[in-house]
């Protein structure tokens, strides 16, 4: 007897999940050490419920979106993957507002948890490069309030709240030791700090070694922005010797944050990444690169390494992306920074099978076992 379309098409997912496990793409299974940012920016992403069973079976264990997406914190329920959930841009005014924060609260976070383990609510992104001086002004207000809501509703201790910075917040970021923010930012920039400290919440960084490259292939090396094997840089005022640029990148803003006197925060990395195709202009946009950069950090992640800076304070990282998102505008890099195509096939193999421990390695079969009795399941519950 046929089964349905959806069912064929659920059955056809698990199943590519399932060879995945018998495949040398085996990062993944490290998930616990890594997050990942999971874009909805395309009109041929899989569902929800599908990238809930990828992202289970893979032992993935931290995941950010850029919106509230009820399907998508339904689907992640039970799941015990920490969520990072948004409030958008075109959103943030409002927020302003203490009864409307609250009110967003209830509607969009309450409702799903704990079930859905939503941990942090980042308030708009990229704000402080938005342009939109308005934007910029109701940041911190905006903040204020969603925490304030969190405190009414007894969550604070569970959710913390903070926004997603671009790099390009910093006026200075080499030599590390030299970070600072742009002069014309710090009236903005203290305050946000002030609520950091005040909430014990991250500083988030979009940090992409990849644009430095591609502005300036001549000058950049490129073993230094893949974490290849390099000697690197010294920084000749603290004499910490870096060996990517991605660490750097992140202690510049470690001390640029510490110049204006919160040493105490910690920086986190919400999005980095390398894209696997561009246009003609965007030189290093390939596959062997993408794979480089990506296979590379995941190794620095399963060491649990910090920044030179600080050594001993693992830098929680969330790779950008997923899924390539086939809606995204501008260059043709912007759509092509997946690990996966949206069917499910890889975009390109990390590879790293061959250094899973004998851990991974367990976890691995038992999900595979697991995956065999869903698929079972499914079959016999919903044929006609």
């Amino acid at each position: 007897m046929a089964v349905s379309i959806l069912l064929r098409s659920r059955i056809v997912w698990m199943f590519l999940v399932f060879n995945l496990f018998s495949s040398e793409f085996g990062f993944l299974r490290l998930g616990s050490s890594l997050g990942i940012n999971y874009g909805q920016v395309a009109n041929d992403l899989p569902s929800p419920e599908q990238v809930r069973l990828l992202l289970t079976s893979l032992r993935i264990t931290k995941t950010r979106i850029y919106d509230t997406n009820p399907r998508v914190l339904t689907a992640f329920a039970n799941t015990g993957i920490d969520l990072i959930v948004t409030v958008p841009n075109e959103a943030v005014g409002m927020m302003m507002d203490p009864q409307q924060a609250l009110q967003w609260v209830m509607t969009n976070v309450q409702p799903y948890f704990p079930a859905t383990k939503i941990t942090g609510i980042s308030v708009g992104n990229e704000v402080y490069t938005s342009d939109d001086t308005t934007l910029m002004s109701n940041l911190v207000p905006a903040l204020l309030s969603i925490h304030s809501a969190l405190v009414q509703l007894g969550l604070d201790s569970y959710i913390h709240v903070s926004t997603a910075n671009s790099l390009a917040v910093l006026e200075n970021s080499y030599p590390p030791s030299m970070g600072s923010f742009k002069p014309e930012m710090a009236n903005l920039v203290v305050p946000f700090l002030q609520f950091l400290a005040a909430t014990k919440s991250p500083f988030w960084i979009n940090a992409y070694p990849y644009f430095a490259y591609k502005d300036s292939p001549a000058k950049v090396p490129l073993d230094y922005v893949l974490f290849n094997p390099t000697a690197g840089m010294v920084d000749p005022y603290t004499k910490l010797r870096y060996d990517n640029m991605l660490y750097a990148q992140v202690d510049a803003v470690i001390f640029a944050i510490a110049r204006l006197g919160y040493g105490g925060v910690e920086v986190r990395v919400s999005e980095t990444g390398w894209p696997s195709k561009g246009d003609p202009n965007e030189v290093g946009a390939t596959v062997e690169n993408a794979r480089a950069y990506n296979r590379n950090l995941l190794l620095r992640q399963m060491r649990s390494e910090g920044t030179p800076v600080r050594p001993n304070q693992r830098l929680e990282v969330y790779l950008f992306a997923l899924f390539n998102e086939d809606m995204k505008p501008g260059p043709t890099s912007e759509r092509n920074y997946g690990l996966y195509q949206p069917d499910g096939t890889m975009v390109y193999n990390v590879g790293l099978a061959a250094l899973t421990s004998s851990a991974s390695v367990s976890l691995t079969s038992s999900a595979t076992r697991d995956m065999r009795k869903e698929v079972g399941s499914l079959w016999k519950l919903e044929r006609p």
